[in-house]
């Protein structure tokens, strides 16, 4: 019995272990028109096997590199395209680093530090106080999905003067959503406790 684990590693899955079998076949024919012949053979058969790739802009082309690629770059055909170099597919990516920037507030997100900054920058006015409310809104929001108590406005007013470096001066007459505290507190409750809710509220 053969088992996987005990057989060469797919190159490309996707084509299968009999595709891969062939092409170390042709990799062992030294007759090059004969090897021709195969490699074009292998080829048709590939792309009968993978329909989608016809969708491929030059999918002929995409064909030919991985019958290259599969037979790890030994199989020597005249193709009718470029023959991939080695180096260029087999090179690895650059290390991404990953973002060392530290948010104060996470349930906010962090793209809410940056909006605030935004909007301590705008001139003082009626702009800059719907701004204000809209965001505070949008925060208070926020802040009750991760924290089902109940939270004063102050709290979130503090917050986006802080996270605007003091550009943000809440006014008095700039009031946020009560409405959250409410939908925020019923959302881990079962239907059949909203309904007696419902019933006492009536009462």
């Amino acid at each position: 019995m053969e088992y996987n684990t005990g057989r060469n590693r797919l190159v490309i899955p996707e084509y299968g272990r009999h595709i891969q079998k062939m092409i170390e076949h042709a990799c062992t024919i030294e007759d090059r028109e004969q090897r021709n012949k195969v490699a074009q053979a292998i080829v048709q058969v590939m792309g009968t096997l993978n329909p989608q790739l016809r969708d491929v802009v030059d999918f002929k082309h995409k064909l030919w590199d991985h019958l290259i690629i599969i037979s790890d770059f030994k199989l020597d055909v005249d193709a009718p395209y470029p023959i991939p170099d080695a180096k260029s597919v087999k090179f690895k990516p650059e290390h991404m680093e990953y973002p060392k920037h530290k948010m104060r507030y996470k349930y906010y997100g962090k793209n809410m530090e940056s909006v605030t900054m935004a909007v301590g920058s705008l001139e003082e006015g009626d702009a800059k106080d719907q701004a204000v409310t809209a965001q505070g809104n949008f925060m208070k929001l926020q802040y009750l999905t991760w924290n089902k108590d109940a939270v004063e406005d102050t709290v979130i007013f503090g917050h986006m003067e802080e996270l605007s470096g003091g550009n943000i001066k809440v006014k008095d007459t700039i009031k946020l959503n009560q409405n959250f505290v409410f939908t925020t507190k019923n959302a881990g409750l079962t239907r059949g406790q909203k309904k007696q809710q419902k019933k006492k509220r009536r009462k």
